[in-house]
Protein backbone atom coordinates (compact mmCIF):
# COMPACT_ATOMS: atom_id res chain seq x y z
CA UNK A 1 0.00 0.00 0.00
CA UNK A 2 1.06 3.56 -0.77
CA UNK A 3 0.05 7.26 0.14
CA UNK A 4 1.31 10.54 -1.67
CA UNK A 5 3.81 11.76 0.72
CA UNK A 6 3.62 15.30 -1.38
CA UNK A 7 1.83 18.83 -0.29
CA UNK A 8 -1.81 17.55 -0.82
CA UNK A 9 -2.83 19.85 -4.18
CA UNK A 10 -7.10 20.95 -4.27
CA UNK A 11 -8.81 19.73 -6.98
CA UNK A 12 -7.98 20.52 -10.84
CA UNK A 13 -10.27 23.42 -12.19
CA UNK A 14 -8.64 25.29 -14.37
CA UNK A 15 -9.37 24.22 -18.38
CA UNK A 16 -7.44 25.26 -21.35
CA UNK A 17 -9.65 24.13 -23.16
CA UNK A 18 -13.33 24.57 -22.91
CA UNK A 19 -14.87 21.22 -24.11
CA UNK A 20 -11.85 19.26 -22.31
CA UNK A 21 -11.55 18.02 -18.50
CA UNK A 22 -9.63 20.89 -16.25
CA UNK A 23 -5.83 20.27 -17.23
CA UNK A 24 -4.71 18.59 -14.21
CA UNK A 25 -6.53 15.26 -14.89
CA UNK A 26 -4.47 14.18 -17.66
CA UNK A 27 -1.87 14.12 -15.54
CA UNK A 28 -2.89 12.01 -12.50
CA UNK A 29 -4.35 9.63 -14.89
CA UNK A 30 -0.67 8.65 -15.97
CA UNK A 31 1.22 9.75 -12.94
CA UNK A 32 -1.26 9.04 -9.80
CA UNK A 33 -4.52 7.61 -10.88
CA UNK A 34 -5.85 7.04 -7.11
CA UNK A 35 -4.02 10.31 -5.40
CA UNK A 36 -4.88 12.34 -2.26
CA UNK A 37 -6.63 16.11 -2.69
CA UNK A 38 -7.94 18.51 -0.29
CA UNK A 39 -11.26 19.76 -0.71
CA UNK A 40 -11.82 23.08 -0.76
CA UNK A 41 -13.29 23.15 3.10
CA UNK A 42 -9.91 22.21 3.51
CA UNK A 43 -10.54 18.40 4.45
CA UNK A 44 -7.97 15.69 2.66
CA UNK A 45 -9.16 13.02 0.62
CA UNK A 46 -8.91 10.94 -2.39
CA UNK A 47 -9.48 11.56 -5.95
CA UNK A 48 -10.07 8.72 -8.73
CA UNK A 49 -9.41 9.56 -12.23
CA UNK A 50 -9.17 6.29 -14.04
CA UNK A 51 -12.58 4.94 -16.06
CA UNK A 52 -12.07 1.15 -14.12
CA UNK A 53 -11.51 2.37 -10.77
CA UNK A 54 -14.58 5.47 -10.81
CA UNK A 55 -16.69 2.45 -12.14
CA UNK A 56 -15.53 -0.19 -9.50
CA UNK A 57 -16.00 2.65 -6.94
CA UNK A 58 -19.56 3.52 -7.40
CA UNK A 59 -20.80 -0.09 -7.23
CA UNK A 60 -18.55 -0.69 -3.84
CA UNK A 61 -21.56 -0.13 -0.96
CA UNK A 62 -18.42 0.53 1.00
CA UNK A 63 -18.69 4.02 0.25
CA UNK A 64 -21.80 6.00 1.33
CA UNK A 65 -23.49 8.65 -1.00
CA UNK A 66 -24.86 10.69 1.94
CA UNK A 67 -23.66 13.86 1.54
CA UNK A 68 -23.80 15.42 4.91
CA UNK A 69 -20.95 13.12 5.75
CA UNK A 70 -18.70 14.53 2.33
CA UNK A 71 -16.16 17.00 2.51
CA UNK A 72 -17.41 19.79 0.59
CA UNK A 73 -15.73 19.96 -3.22
CA UNK A 74 -16.33 23.95 -3.84
CA UNK A 75 -18.31 25.71 -1.22
CA UNK A 76 -16.40 26.39 2.53
CA UNK A 77 -19.40 26.58 3.89
CA UNK A 78 -20.99 24.42 6.27
CA UNK A 79 -23.60 22.03 4.38
CA UNK A 80 -26.83 23.17 4.59
CA UNK A 81 -29.79 20.46 5.45
CA UNK A 82 -30.71 18.12 3.23
CA UNK A 83 -34.46 17.90 2.32
CA UNK A 84 -36.72 14.83 3.04
CA UNK A 85 -36.88 12.82 -0.15
CA UNK A 86 -32.99 13.83 -1.10
CA UNK A 87 -32.31 9.98 -2.86
CA UNK A 88 -29.02 11.62 -4.22
CA UNK A 89 -27.87 11.50 -0.59
CA UNK A 90 -29.27 8.10 0.61
CA UNK A 91 -28.01 4.67 0.63
CA UNK A 92 -30.16 1.43 0.99
CA UNK A 93 -32.32 0.32 2.13
CA UNK A 94 -33.41 3.65 2.18
CA UNK A 95 -32.46 4.67 -0.95
CA UNK A 96 -34.22 1.50 -2.74
CA UNK A 97 -37.51 2.76 -1.41
CA UNK A 98 -37.54 5.51 -3.17
CA UNK A 99 -35.81 4.61 -6.65
CA UNK A 100 -38.69 1.57 -6.66
CA UNK A 101 -41.44 4.08 -6.20
CA UNK A 102 -39.62 6.46 -8.67
CA UNK A 103 -38.79 3.62 -12.05
CA UNK A 104 -42.10 3.54 -12.66
CA UNK A 105 -42.18 6.96 -13.42
CA UNK A 106 -39.44 6.98 -15.80
CA UNK A 107 -40.01 3.65 -17.91
CA UNK A 108 -39.24 3.24 -21.32
CA UNK A 109 -42.95 3.00 -22.36
CA UNK A 110 -43.77 5.86 -20.60
CA UNK A 111 -40.65 8.03 -22.19
CA UNK A 112 -42.05 6.66 -25.96
CA UNK A 113 -45.40 8.02 -25.43
CA UNK A 114 -43.78 11.22 -24.30
CA UNK A 115 -41.87 11.60 -27.23
CA UNK A 116 -44.44 12.83 -29.91
CA UNK A 117 -44.91 15.61 -26.79
CA UNK A 118 -41.13 16.38 -26.57
CA UNK A 119 -41.04 17.05 -30.84
CA UNK A 120 -44.56 19.48 -30.36
CA UNK A 121 -42.11 21.50 -28.09
CA UNK A 122 -38.65 20.71 -29.72
CA UNK A 123 -40.52 22.35 -33.03
CA UNK A 124 -42.39 25.40 -31.21
CA UNK A 125 -39.54 26.40 -30.17
CA UNK A 126 -37.64 26.44 -33.46
CA UNK A 127 -40.73 28.07 -34.77
CA UNK A 128 -39.87 30.85 -32.36
CA UNK A 129 -36.16 30.59 -32.86
CA UNK A 130 -37.05 31.39 -37.02
CA UNK A 131 -39.81 34.20 -36.14
CA UNK A 132 -37.27 35.89 -34.35
CA UNK A 133 -34.46 36.11 -36.89
CA UNK A 134 -30.74 35.42 -36.83
CA UNK A 135 -29.00 36.59 -33.71
CA UNK A 136 -31.10 34.76 -31.00
CA UNK A 137 -29.64 33.18 -28.36
CA UNK A 138 -29.95 29.37 -28.29
CA UNK A 139 -29.39 29.09 -24.91
CA UNK A 140 -32.54 31.46 -24.13
CA UNK A 141 -34.61 30.71 -26.91
CA UNK A 142 -33.94 26.84 -27.13
CA UNK A 143 -31.68 24.72 -25.00
CA UNK A 144 -33.61 26.11 -21.91
CA UNK A 145 -37.10 25.99 -22.70
CA UNK A 146 -37.13 22.25 -24.39
CA UNK A 147 -36.62 20.35 -21.24
CA UNK A 148 -38.41 22.99 -18.97
CA UNK A 149 -41.59 22.09 -20.79
CA UNK A 150 -40.89 18.51 -20.58
CA UNK A 151 -40.57 18.47 -16.92
CA UNK A 152 -43.05 20.81 -16.49
CA UNK A 153 -45.46 18.65 -18.37
CA UNK A 154 -44.49 15.05 -16.25
CA UNK A 155 -44.60 17.34 -12.95
CA UNK A 156 -48.02 18.78 -13.38
CA UNK A 157 -45.90 22.15 -12.87
CA UNK A 158 -47.79 25.34 -14.88
CA UNK A 159 -45.61 26.32 -17.83
CA UNK A 160 -46.09 30.07 -17.02
CA UNK A 161 -43.81 29.43 -14.02
CA UNK A 162 -41.05 27.80 -15.91
CA UNK A 163 -39.07 31.09 -15.88
CA UNK A 164 -39.24 31.82 -12.37
CA UNK A 165 -38.12 27.88 -11.10
CA UNK A 166 -35.29 28.24 -14.03
CA UNK A 167 -34.14 31.17 -12.77
CA UNK A 168 -34.33 29.70 -8.76
CA UNK A 169 -32.39 26.42 -10.18
CA UNK A 170 -29.68 28.36 -11.93
CA UNK A 171 -29.10 30.15 -8.71
CA UNK A 172 -28.98 27.42 -6.23
CA UNK A 173 -26.39 25.37 -8.90
CA UNK A 174 -23.90 28.24 -8.28
CA UNK A 175 -21.75 26.99 -6.46
CA UNK A 176 -19.89 31.07 -6.52
CA UNK A 177 -22.67 33.01 -5.13
CA UNK A 178 -22.75 34.02 -1.59
CA UNK A 179 -24.59 31.78 0.67
CA UNK A 180 -27.61 33.99 1.52
CA UNK A 181 -28.34 34.22 -2.17
CA UNK A 182 -28.46 31.21 -2.64
CA UNK A 183 -30.83 30.63 0.30
CA UNK A 184 -33.41 33.00 -0.56
CA UNK A 185 -33.53 31.06 -4.07
CA UNK A 186 -34.16 27.83 -2.20
CA UNK A 187 -36.40 29.37 -0.23
CA UNK A 188 -38.53 30.24 -2.89
CA UNK A 189 -38.22 27.04 -4.83
CA UNK A 190 -39.29 24.71 -1.83
CA UNK A 191 -42.35 27.59 -1.65
CA UNK A 192 -43.27 27.08 -4.72
CA UNK A 193 -43.48 23.37 -4.77
CA UNK A 194 -44.80 23.12 -1.25
CA UNK A 195 -48.12 25.54 -2.44
CA UNK A 196 -48.07 23.11 -6.06
CA UNK A 197 -47.86 19.92 -4.03
CA UNK A 198 -50.52 21.45 -1.71
CA UNK A 199 -52.98 21.87 -4.84
CA UNK A 200 -52.36 18.81 -6.21
CA UNK A 201 -53.17 16.63 -2.70
CA UNK A 202 -56.91 18.11 -3.59
CA UNK A 203 -57.09 18.59 -7.27
CA UNK A 204 -54.52 14.67 -8.78
CA UNK A 205 -54.10 15.40 -12.32
CA UNK A 206 -52.19 12.86 -14.59
CA UNK A 207 -48.57 14.00 -13.76
CA UNK A 208 -45.77 12.46 -11.34
CA UNK A 209 -46.66 14.72 -8.11
CA UNK A 210 -50.56 13.67 -8.13
CA UNK A 211 -49.35 9.90 -8.95
CA UNK A 212 -46.77 10.05 -5.31
CA UNK A 213 -49.46 11.54 -3.51
CA UNK A 214 -52.48 9.25 -4.25
CA UNK A 215 -50.04 5.94 -4.26
CA UNK A 216 -51.39 2.90 -2.94
CA UNK A 217 -51.19 2.94 1.33
CA UNK A 218 -48.02 0.78 0.91
CA UNK A 219 -46.43 2.96 -1.11
CA UNK A 220 -47.34 6.32 0.55
CA UNK A 221 -44.81 9.31 1.50
CA UNK A 222 -45.03 12.18 3.46
CA UNK A 223 -45.74 15.68 1.91
CA UNK A 224 -41.99 16.78 2.63
CA UNK A 225 -40.63 13.48 0.79
CA UNK A 226 -42.78 14.19 -1.86
CA UNK A 227 -41.97 17.85 -2.02
CA UNK A 228 -38.14 17.08 -1.45
CA UNK A 229 -38.33 14.69 -4.48
CA UNK A 230 -40.18 17.13 -6.78
CA UNK A 231 -37.39 19.87 -6.51
CA UNK A 232 -34.93 17.38 -6.94
CA UNK A 233 -36.71 15.82 -10.08
CA UNK A 234 -37.40 20.01 -10.99
CA UNK A 235 -33.85 20.76 -10.98
CA UNK A 236 -32.35 17.53 -12.24
CA UNK A 237 -35.20 17.17 -15.53
CA UNK A 238 -34.26 20.77 -17.10
CA UNK A 239 -31.03 21.89 -15.60
CA UNK A 240 -28.59 19.25 -16.95
CA UNK A 241 -30.38 18.59 -20.29
CA UNK A 242 -30.18 22.25 -20.71
CA UNK A 243 -27.03 22.48 -20.37
CA UNK A 244 -26.46 19.56 -22.43
CA UNK A 245 -28.49 21.13 -25.49
CA UNK A 246 -26.42 24.25 -25.38
CA UNK A 247 -22.78 23.16 -25.25
CA UNK A 248 -23.71 20.48 -27.20
CA UNK A 249 -24.89 22.41 -30.13
CA UNK A 250 -21.89 24.44 -29.34
CA UNK A 251 -19.63 21.26 -29.70
CA UNK A 252 -21.11 20.56 -32.81
CA UNK A 253 -20.95 23.83 -34.57
CA UNK A 254 -16.41 23.90 -33.42
CA UNK A 255 -16.67 20.53 -35.00
CA UNK A 256 -17.94 20.75 -38.60
CA UNK A 257 -16.40 17.43 -39.80
CA UNK A 258 -18.36 15.58 -37.17
CA UNK A 259 -21.60 17.69 -37.61
CA UNK A 260 -21.25 16.85 -41.40
CA UNK A 261 -21.18 13.22 -40.57
CA UNK A 262 -24.67 13.72 -38.66
CA UNK A 263 -26.04 15.97 -41.69
CA UNK A 264 -25.04 13.49 -43.75
CA UNK A 265 -26.60 10.53 -41.71
CA UNK A 266 -28.98 11.19 -39.62
CA UNK A 267 -29.62 7.94 -38.24
CA UNK A 268 -25.67 8.51 -36.64
CA UNK A 269 -27.86 10.98 -33.84
CA UNK A 270 -27.99 8.18 -31.02
CA UNK A 271 -24.23 7.15 -31.37
CA UNK A 272 -23.78 10.96 -31.45
CA UNK A 273 -25.88 11.66 -28.36
CA UNK A 274 -23.98 9.21 -26.84
CA UNK A 275 -20.32 10.46 -27.67
CA UNK A 276 -21.08 14.26 -27.08
CA UNK A 277 -22.95 13.02 -23.41
CA UNK A 278 -19.15 11.06 -23.22
CA UNK A 279 -17.09 13.77 -24.60
CA UNK A 280 -18.52 16.53 -22.56
CA UNK A 281 -19.28 15.23 -19.19
CA UNK A 282 -21.09 18.28 -18.49
CA UNK A 283 -22.39 17.03 -13.93
CA UNK A 284 -17.82 18.01 -13.73
CA UNK A 285 -18.05 18.36 -9.93
CA UNK A 286 -19.46 14.61 -9.42
CA UNK A 287 -19.28 11.70 -7.80
CA UNK A 288 -18.83 11.92 -4.25
CA UNK A 289 -19.12 9.51 -1.78
CA UNK A 290 -18.07 8.85 2.25
CA UNK A 291 -15.80 5.86 3.12
CA UNK A 292 -17.77 3.82 6.02
CA UNK A 293 -14.94 1.20 6.65
CA UNK A 294 -11.46 1.05 6.33
CA UNK A 295 -10.79 0.54 2.41
CA UNK A 296 -8.01 -1.18 0.04
CA UNK A 297 -8.27 0.26 -2.99
CA UNK A 298 -6.28 0.22 -5.65
CA UNK A 299 -3.53 0.11 -3.74
CA UNK A 300 -4.37 2.76 -0.69
CA UNK A 301 -5.67 2.68 2.24
CA UNK A 302 -9.25 4.66 2.30
CA UNK A 303 -9.62 5.78 6.21
CA UNK A 304 -13.36 5.78 7.82
CA UNK A 305 -14.71 8.75 6.98
CA UNK A 306 -12.70 10.14 4.22
CA UNK A 307 -14.24 11.54 0.91
CA UNK A 308 -13.40 10.02 -1.99
CA UNK A 309 -14.59 11.43 -5.64
CA UNK A 310 -14.91 9.76 -8.34
CA UNK A 311 -14.04 12.57 -11.67
CA UNK A 312 -16.71 11.82 -14.37
CA UNK A 313 -14.78 13.99 -16.51
CA UNK A 314 -11.38 12.15 -16.00
CA UNK A 315 -12.47 9.02 -16.14
CA UNK A 316 -14.56 9.38 -19.76
CA UNK A 317 -11.22 10.61 -21.63
CA UNK A 318 -9.74 7.80 -20.20
CA UNK A 319 -7.48 6.63 -23.28
CA UNK A 320 -6.88 3.36 -21.47
CA UNK A 321 -10.74 2.81 -22.08
CA UNK A 322 -11.08 4.78 -25.05
CA UNK A 323 -9.22 5.22 -28.07
CA UNK A 324 -7.88 8.91 -28.69
CA UNK A 325 -10.15 9.93 -25.88
CA UNK A 326 -10.27 13.81 -26.42
CA UNK A 327 -11.72 13.40 -29.57
CA UNK A 328 -15.19 13.96 -30.52
CA UNK A 329 -15.94 10.96 -32.64
CA UNK A 330 -19.41 10.51 -33.27
CA UNK A 331 -18.56 7.22 -34.99
CA UNK A 332 -16.91 6.20 -31.80
CA UNK A 333 -17.79 2.56 -31.37
CA UNK A 334 -18.64 1.00 -27.71
CA UNK A 335 -19.38 4.81 -26.36
CA UNK A 336 -20.10 3.64 -22.95
CA UNK A 337 -19.76 5.77 -20.41
CA UNK A 338 -20.10 7.10 -16.66
CA UNK A 339 -22.29 10.82 -17.46
CA UNK A 340 -25.41 8.90 -15.75
CA UNK A 341 -23.16 7.37 -13.12
CA UNK A 342 -22.83 3.64 -12.56
CA UNK A 343 -24.80 1.44 -9.91
CA UNK A 344 -27.67 2.22 -7.56
CA UNK A 345 -27.37 5.87 -8.42
CA UNK A 346 -27.61 6.07 -11.68
CA UNK A 347 -29.45 8.49 -13.29
CA UNK A 348 -33.33 7.98 -13.49
CA UNK A 349 -34.32 9.41 -15.86
CA UNK A 350 -31.47 9.21 -18.29
CA UNK A 351 -33.64 7.67 -21.26
CA UNK A 352 -35.93 10.88 -21.05
CA UNK A 353 -32.69 12.46 -21.38
CA UNK A 354 -31.51 10.98 -24.30
CA UNK A 355 -35.05 11.12 -25.90
CA UNK A 356 -34.52 14.89 -25.37
CA UNK A 357 -30.97 15.04 -26.55
CA UNK A 358 -32.00 13.22 -30.03
CA UNK A 359 -34.85 14.99 -31.26
CA UNK A 360 -33.95 18.39 -30.04
CA UNK A 361 -30.56 17.90 -31.92
CA UNK A 362 -32.11 16.13 -35.16
CA UNK A 363 -34.75 18.85 -35.76
CA UNK A 364 -32.14 21.92 -34.65
CA UNK A 365 -29.79 20.91 -37.50
CA UNK A 366 -32.30 20.21 -39.57
CA UNK A 367 -34.68 23.01 -39.75
CA UNK A 368 -31.21 25.21 -39.79
CA UNK A 369 -28.82 23.39 -41.52
CA UNK A 370 -26.70 27.05 -41.93
CA UNK A 371 -26.75 27.40 -38.16
CA UNK A 372 -23.62 29.03 -36.78
CA UNK A 373 -22.06 30.80 -33.65
CA UNK A 374 -22.68 34.61 -34.06
CA UNK A 375 -19.60 35.75 -31.65
CA UNK A 376 -16.31 34.74 -31.58
CA UNK A 377 -14.97 31.84 -29.55
CA UNK A 378 -13.02 33.86 -27.17
CA UNK A 379 -16.51 35.98 -27.00
CA UNK A 380 -18.56 32.86 -25.67
CA UNK A 381 -18.80 32.50 -21.72
CA UNK A 382 -18.91 28.78 -20.16
CA UNK A 383 -20.46 27.71 -16.33
CA UNK A 384 -17.67 27.06 -14.36
CA UNK A 385 -19.63 28.55 -11.83
CA UNK A 386 -22.12 25.69 -12.08
CA UNK A 387 -22.65 21.93 -11.44
CA UNK A 388 -23.67 21.40 -14.55
CA UNK A 389 -20.77 22.95 -17.01
CA UNK A 390 -22.06 24.39 -20.16
CA UNK A 391 -22.16 27.56 -21.88
CA UNK A 392 -24.00 31.06 -19.87
CA UNK A 393 -25.40 32.22 -23.65
CA UNK A 394 -24.88 31.33 -27.37
CA UNK A 395 -25.85 34.28 -29.95
CA UNK A 396 -26.09 32.12 -32.83
CA UNK A 397 -27.02 32.93 -36.50
CA UNK A 398 -28.02 31.13 -39.83
CA UNK A 399 -29.09 32.27 -43.47
CA UNK A 400 -32.50 33.23 -43.98
CA UNK A 401 -34.82 31.47 -47.02
CA UNK A 402 -36.03 33.89 -49.63
CA UNK A 403 -39.90 33.35 -50.04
Amino acid sequence: MSESLSETPGLPLSRSCPFDPPDGYKRLREEEPVSRVRFADGNEGWLLTKFDDVRTFLLDTRFSSNRNRAARTRHTHEKPKLPAGAMVSMDPPEHTRYRRLLAGQFTVRRVRQLEPRIVEYVNGQLDEMEAAGPGVDLVETFALPVPSLVICDLLGVPTRDRHDFQKWAQTVLNVDLPLDEVHRAKEKLFDFITALVHEKAEHPQDDIISGLLHAPPEEQLTREEIIGISVLLLIAGHESTSNMLSIGAYALLRHPRELAKLKADPSLIDNAVEELLRYLSIVHLEFIRTATEEIEFAGHLIKPGETVKGSMVSANRDPDRYPEPDVLDLNRKDVHHLTFGHGIHQCIAQQLARVELRVSFSLLFSRFPTLRPAIAPEDVRFKDDSVAYGVKELPVAWDVRKP
